[in-house]
């Protein structure tokens, strides 16, 4: 087929290819951005479709989001009450934590990440509280235990908290800028400080400001941590024995700053989505990167989405095929709240 090309436009074609790596990896047609964010809500997003929007819930305040194997968010609506709801915009289920297990009502708490487990009950940390509880699909107290940390703080104990498939627990400590995984019995077996890498702290959300203020950390399946810093403006892979194995940095991606960095994953490629928040509306809100630090797709939407954006999935495949499909069937007025 590239011989079919004009001489001239296969040199363009390979000038920019030099120029711009991310020419080279174009996003599966089928993606799906989807994100929450406080007064904005929750919705599904076409990048195909120059980021139209499909779908849209109101939240409250928010910083978790799943996609659950039934077709439902699991999310919350503002930091003390959690919600899942399905795409006729219902909920379906719903957790209010201060009423429901509540060891006392005058401890100030908020909660930051929570997870549906494999046996239908749902694992939820309480910042303030500093506690993991998990709860069954009445909201009933199935178990709990403390989280080790150096004073409980009601925005910052944690931000997300996940479950490995050992029964282990892997917990991002944004206050005492540390993750740790706590055993079934809620010892800590395993630790990491968040190094500043000889910076002064600097107060602040955006790219001015810095720290460790880890957001969220990922096992992967070689054994070794991906962590999400927060405000330290990076993601940095560590083993088991805590040895810096790679990093990527604030200014390391060529016309991208990184602000508060926040979610991550690993695609079935090996490349990371990340989460880029605060950082203004010049720099993209995800970020799509090789372990070779280069930009295979990014996205930047300050029309469906702003600068506080902390909670996103891109979604492929099969999965992103499967909700375009359950979208398609949705009359059109329960598919896009209206705009003001």
């Amino acid at each position: 087929m590239i011989d079919r090309i004009p001489p001239f436009a296969r040199g363009l074609l390979a000038l920019a290819a030099l120029l711009s790596p991310a020419l080279l990896h174009a996003a599966p047609p089928e993606r799906l951005v989807i994100g929450v964010e406080a007064k904005l809500g929750l919705s599904i997003v076409d990048p195909a479709a120059e980021n139209q929007r499909l779908w849209n819930h109101p939240l409250g305040a928010v910083h978790d989001l799943h996609l659950l194997p039934n077709g439902n968010f699991l999310t919350q609506d503002g930091y003390k009450k959690l919600v899942e709801l399905n795409l006729a915009g219902e909920t379906v289920w719903s957790y209010d934590a201060t009423i429901q297990n509540a060891p006392d009502a005058t401890t100030k708490f908020e909660i930051h990440s929570y997870q549906r487990l494999a046996d239908g009950s749902t694992l939820i940390a309480e910042s303030g509280r500093s506690r993991v509880i998990e709860v069954d699909s009445a909201g009933a107290l199935l178990r709990q235990f403390p989280l080790a940390v150096s004073a409980s703080k009601a925005h910052s104990d944690t931000r997300l908290v996940r479950k490995l498939d050992n029964g282990h627990l892997l917990v991002a400590h944004e206050a005492d800028q540390m993750v740790k995984e706590y055993d079934a019995e809620g010892k800590v077996v395993w630790e990491y400080a968040i190094p500043l890498f000889g910076k002064e702290p600097a107060p602040g959300h955006g790219p001015e400001a810095f720290g460790g203020r880890c957001f969220a950390a990922l096992r992967t399946a070689r054994g070794t941590t991906l962590i999400t810093t927060g405000n330290g403006h990076s993601v940095l892979e560590v083993s088991p024995a805590g040895e810096l194995l790679w990093e990527l940095h604030q200014n390391d991606l060529p016309g991208i700053t990184l602000a508060w960095v926040t979610t991550i994953a690993e695609t079935v490629d090996g490349t990371l989505m990340i989460g880029n928040c605060h950082a203004g509306p010049e720099n993209p809100q995800i970020i799509e990167v090789s372990r070779e630090k280069e930009v295979l797709w990014s996205y930047r939407d300050f029309t469906n989405f702003g600068n506080s954006l902390a909670n996103t999935l891109a979604l492929d495949g099969e999965p992103a095929r499967n909700l375009r499909a359950a979208l398609a069937q949705l009359p059109k007025v329960a598919k896009v709240a209206k705009r003001e």
